[in-house]
């Protein structure tokens, strides 16, 4: 399955034309412990770029944006009552949602594993 980065450090994970979203490990790390997470409903039409779920630590809140257009198919209840799950396994179990893509062209601006690890870097 491939998975792909965005500038804002949110990872996607395809599978067909499903995918799983959530934020990255660089990202939980500069947010610290993760005390909230509010995740999209299912059937929630999402733009790229716009706001789908939100995440709140002890430091900051911060919203988590769609890296592809799609209608959300499931959010991840399991961070409704453990948010810390971004931050022990953000890459993994700490996932905030899944979506059926709407426009998998959207897919070719976004950064490979590689080109993220280099942009992470650089910051």
């Amino acid at each position: 399955m491939p998975r792909y980065y965005t500038e804002d450090h949110e990872w996607i994970e395809v599978e067909g034309s499903s995918a799983t979203v959530g934020i990255t490990d660089y990202a939980q790390s500069q947010l610290g412990d993760i005390v909230f997470a509010e995740v999209p409903a299912a059937g929630a039409v999402l733009t790229k770029g716009s706001d789908a779920a939100v995440v709140e630590s002890v430091k900051a809140a911060s919203d988590v944006y769609a890296p592809v257009s799609g209608i959300v198919t499931e959010g991840n209840a399991a961070l409704e009552g453990d948010p810390s799950l971004v931050n022990s396994d953000a890459e993994g179990a700490g996932w905030f949602f899944k979506l059926e893509l709407t426009d998998a062209s959207e897919l070719d601006g976004l950064m490979d594993a590689a080109a993220y690890q280099a942009f992470v870097s650089g910051l």
